[in-house]
């Protein structure tokens, strides 16, 4: 019998869960795929794209490998041998040592088929290798805090640094001085600002906040929307810092009146490396830097993974195959609209289509796609991009933000003549965009022919697995939004409560909420009378279209997230 050669494909840990009926062969070469481009383990993206949960993983794991199951949380982190393997080496391979006897050294590990992990292990110590087999998310967990625990503080790196001076940031620095103060070998500032890049990929931040003040210097991580602080490092640090990253992020160390942009890159292995955008901003005290992170696997996770429902996926699956028309995407900053569009783009991407993006600036690099980086100081606008790429025989069109008439327009006309366009704007739902076009001044008729769907969205943050169940009063929950026929008992909502995984918020993670409006006959017409964004959403609301507030009261009855959440995000 022939063998399937995508199923010939499949290694390890994807192969044993097909055999085993817990994934569908197409969807495990998805995965294994998205892993692969994304430099990620074949288990996250499981986790991630909830088809499993990483404890079922684990049990799984250890019934088929026939592997000892340890319970992290059992655990003690302090006495964890972690000096034993290279740290580099616990990053790449994700492994653990947890105990050492004798010649034997039990090593966690959440991919048992990952072999030439253990074999490095074996190598690297001399010693026999006792796989043991733990949850993954634990494990990133765990290892982070063993990493941390193992690394050296700053003011032990630092030394005498701290004794050094600078100049008055408002003097206009000379050659010497920017070169003193950018020092690029300083390797404890390096050393530094490597660590807190990679304390912000493990929390899984979006954003880190680099804030000197005229007392006291602080960094903040923005975890699931909410900004924390990590860390104060010595205030007379916060030029070396500053200088530090705008060396390697390309920028001009001797400019510090106006705000700069630049881009740096974070290689964490061979098949994976994170993008930040850094943005400086001059204040009273210093320069603020703000580092995005950029993290290219966030677009190749699926739009299964973003939080649509069912009926949402369809409706955007069906527009987004189609030959020409546009897709707007629009919620405020920090909304995942970014990510939404390039999960789009990831499914159009194939090697018959031409897609050209036009961003300011471009944030995640995606191979197979023409990105075009607007600079407003040398003319090249939305606008101007938008013309050339009409000249390149393309296929999809993605532009970064309509913000005026003549990109709009140019949008416009390029969605009815044969191309598909996505493009995002800043409005507060799917009605209002289209109002927001009009009071641009693209004509309705316009607006009408060519705009196929609108989804609105909003983050959440998602619930822990800590969540417990609460009670929250009838008249509390049809204030709330919800129906009398939906209070029927059959649902529970939960609360956060708080636990060491989620250090205490009680919430891990985030989730989207969509409004989908597709623009139907009877709203075009609608649009072409002049109708205003009541009477739309009116319309959207007969056709079924769940509004902002609707789809989050849908994820707390599916225990997603709680109700405070959600009348946080989608406050009207």
């Amino acid at each position: 019998m022939a063998v399937n050669p995508s199923f010939g494909a499949l290694s390890g840990l994807a192969r044993a869960l097909v055999q085993h009926g817990q994934l569908t062969e197409p969807a495990a070469v998805e995965l294994q795929k998205h892993a692969r481009e994304s430099g990620s383990g074949f288990i996250e993206e499981v986790v991630r794209s909830r088809r499993m949960t990483s404890a079922d993983i684990a049990e799984f794991c250890a019934y088929t490998f026939g592997l000892p199951l340890l319970d992290l949380d059992s655990a003690d982190p302090t006495q964890f041998p972690v000096d034993l393997v290279d740290r580099k080496l616990m990053l790449t391979r994700r492994v653990l040592p947890l105990r050492k006897r004798g010649n034997r050294l039990a090593v966690a590990i959440a991919d048992p088929s990952n072999t030439q992990a253990l074999d490095e292990v074996k190598f690297q110590t001399s010693m026999s290798i006792e796989p043991i087999l733990v949850e993954v998310e634990k494990l990133e967990a765990v290892l982070g805090r063993a990493l941390e625990r193992s690394d050296t503080t700053l003011k032990q790196l630092i030394d005498d640094d701290l004794s050094l001076e600078f100049a008055d940031q408002d003097q206009e620095a000379t050659p010497e001085a920017a070169a003193a103060a950018a020092d690029v070998d300083d390797a404890p500032v390096v050393k530094f600002i490597q660590k807190v890049m990679l304390d912000a990929i493990n929390e899984g931040a979006s954003d880190i906040h680099f804030e000197p003040y005229e007392k006291y210097y602080r960094i903040r991580l923005r975890v699931d929307g909410e900004l924390r602080e990590i860390s104060q490092p010595p205030l007379v640090l916060k030029e070396k810092i500053a200088s530090r990253i705008k060396v390697i992020s390309k920028l001009d160390i001797s400019e510090k009146r106006v705000p700069q942009d630049g881009r740096m890159k974070l290689v964490l292995s061979r098949s994976r490396a994170i993008d930040f955008r850094v943005s400086t901003l001059p204040t009273l005290h210093g320069e603020k830097l703000v580092l995005r992170i950029l993290d290219p696997s966030s677009a190749m996770l699926g739009i299964e993974a973003l939080g649509y429902e069912a009926d949402q996926k369809e409706l955007l699956t069906e527009a987004i195959n189609r030959p020409y028309g546009m897709v707007l995407v629009t919620g405020p900053t920090g909304s995942g609209k970014t990510v939404s569009l390039y999960t789009f783009l990831n499914m159009l991407n194939k090697p018959g289509v031409n897609i050209s993006t036009a961003e300011d600036p471009a944030e995640i690099n995606l191979a197979g796609i023409n990105q075009v980086n607007i600079n407003d100081k040398v003319g090249l606008t939305f606008a101007t991009a938008l013309r050339s790429f009409l000249r390149q025989d393309p296929d999809v069109i993605m532009v970064g933000e309509i913000r005026d008439l003549e990109t709009a327009e140019i949008s416009v006309k390029a969605a009815q003549t044969g191309h598909l366009v996505l493009s995002t704007l800043h409005t507060n739902d799917a009605p209002s965009t289209l109002t927001r076009l009009i009071n641009m001044g693209v004509p309705g008729y316009n607006i009408a022919s060519s705009v196929i769907v609108i989804t609105a969205q909003r983050l959440a943050r998602r619930l822990c697995a800590c969540k417990q169940p609460i009670e929250i009063p009838y008249e509390g929950l049809i204030n709330a939004g919800f129906r009398d026929d939906e209070l029927d008992g059959a649902w529970q909502p939960y609360g956060p409560i708080g636990c060491e995984h989620c250090k205490g918020s009680g919430y891990k993670g985030r989730v989207g909420i969509y409004q989908v409006m597709p623009i139907s006959e009877e709203m075009s017409r609608l649009i072409m009378r002049g109708g205003n964004s009541i009477e739309i959403s009116e319309q959207s609301q007969l056709e079924g279209v769940r509004d902002l507030r609707q789809s989050g009261l849908l994820k707390v009855r599916q225990g997603m997230t709680s109700l405070e959440e959600v009348m946080a995000v989608t406050n009207e």
